[in-house]
């Protein structure tokens, strides 16, 4: 059995398009990235933590984990904790290029296998009104970085240079090769005849 370890309604939608058979495990993983540490080596520990406490619920089967961030700068943005920390995040990434760094791990038989996504994102200038309005929305609760890609913060993308579904939450190539590398999924290894 393949298990999903996220409260990402995003992940799901995108694990499903892959055609596989899983179940959601709701689990709260904190996400704080330690003194000095390392983007990457954060959002990678994050997604093993995610995918190991998967594996402490489920028991047994495989288990996927993820975690996105937004960095620029040697900064993270984290999901934002209001309406202002929202606004603040978006006005610091107008008009600028930042990455979006998403790590997947599976977790179940053998050792864990990890895969890891960069994209790079440039948002157009906005102005104090366009980011209070898309404030104003909603949109960008539970989201790193503030914005949502697959809602109307779309509209202040100027250029995206790797993987629309990573910068969403789950990279969908990288993901669909660990499956396969485990037997599952469309691009499974086909066993010689």
């Amino acid at each position: 059995m393949l298990y999903l370890a996220s409260k990402s309604p995003r992940r799901r939608e995108l694990l499903a398009r892959l055609g596989v058979e899983f179940e959601v495990l709701d689990i709260d993983v904190p996400e704080v990235r330690g003194e000095a540490e390392p983007v990457f080596d954060y959002v990678r520990r994050v997604a093993n933590e995610k995918a190991g406490a998967g594996l402490g619920l489920a028991g047994e089967g495989l288990v996927i984990g993820s975690d996105t961030e937004v960095a620029l700068g040697g900064r993270v943005f984290g999901k934002p904790r209001d309406a202002h920390d929202a606004h603040e995040m978006l006005t610091e990434l107008s008009g600028r290029t930042h990455h979006v760094i998403t790590a997947v791990t599976l977790v179940g038989r053998g050792s864990p296998a990890q895969a890891l996504s960069v994209s790079e994102v440039t948002f157009a200038p906005l102005d104090d009104m366009q980011i209070a309005r898309y404030v104003e929305m909603g949109e960008f609760a539970g989201k790193a970085g503030a914005y949502a890609i697959q809602g109307a913060a779309e509209a202040f993308i100027r250029r995206l240079t790797g993987s629309y579904s990573g910068v969403m939450g789950l990279p969908l190539y990288e993901t669909a090769q660990l499956l396969g590398a485990a037997g599952l999924g469309p691009h499974a290894a086909v066993p010689d005849a």
